[in-house]
């Protein structure tokens, strides 16, 4: 993929939108908001996505974030680019903020399962590129992190790693998945001791332990063959593929 005249217009577009109309901003921190679109369109290009796929990844928070008096619009998205970037821009944009967070992610979760698999590609890069900026936060301020949200930390926590988990369902050959998981499993850890405490692993004896059992995910949502650690000398550890929560853990003693 090279550097087009069409992904060299999204580029300025957003740049138009995000940052000379509003001077917007990453949440609760002075950086400039542009920088995540990038880098999402950076994302997509490394993960080999066609040109539309990129350019609507770079476009992808311009309906849903426009100032009223430049709002963009779908409309205006297929007559300055093409319909398939436009239907791209519209699928991963947030329908109704008026709802509750909860109800809001709840949407966007049921929304997803009938993604496209460009939808796909373009929410899983928007997915790593906000993941990643938090664990960054993360390891800088602490929990001051989380208090940027409007839902307690662990609901974010919690929202990241179902959406990622259905992600990965709905496209389990994602060139994206790799870097999911390992996103999954990094910040699955922010709130590590709030799951173990509210969600245990369940104890068995080893002689009563069935390797063809399918255990569920408390966290994420996963269900199926878990993954299996043998290192420890003290019992069998059951982790979850996704998010690497340990739901059952199996005793030699």
């Amino acid at each position: 993929m090279i550097y087009t005249f069409k992904i060299q217009h999204a580029i300025r577009f957003a740049i138009e939108t995000h940052e000379v109309c509003q001077k917007q901003k990453r949440k609760g921190k002075d950086i400039p908001y542009i920088t995540h679109p990038l880098t999402v369109g950076l994302i997509l290009a490394c993960a080999g996505a066609n040109e539309d796929v990129i350019a609507a990844g770079i476009l992808h928070d311009t309906i849903e974030d426009s100032v009223s008096e430049k709002k963009v619009s779908k409309k205006m998205i297929i007559k300055k680019f093409n319909q398939e970037i436009a239907d791209l821009v519209e699928s991963v944009t947030e329908k109704d903020k008026e709802l509750s967070w909860e109800e809001r992610k709840h949407e966007a979760l049921e929304h997803i399962k009938n993604f496209s698999h460009d939808s796909l590609l373009v929410k899983s890069a928007d997915v790593i590129s906000n993941g990643l900026e938090l664990l960054e936060d993360y390891e800088k301020e602490g929990k001051e992190t989380l208090n940027r949200f409007n839902a307690p930390g662990e609901k974010i926590i919690q929202h990241y790693l179902q959406l990622i988990r259905t992600i990965i369902e709905c496209w389990p050959s994602n060139p994206l998945k790799e870097n999911l998981i390992y996103l999954a499993h990094e910040i699955q850890m922010i709130e590590a001791l709030f799951f173990m405490s509210n969600y245990p692993a369940e104890i068995v004896e080893y002689g009563d332990y069935k390797k063809e059992r399918e255990l569920n995910c408390p966290i994420c949502g996963w269900h199926g063959l878990p993954e299996i650690n043998t290192d420890s000398h003290f019992a069998l550890e059951a982790h979850c593929p996704i998010c690497d929560k340990m739901p059952l853990v199996a005793s030699y003693s």
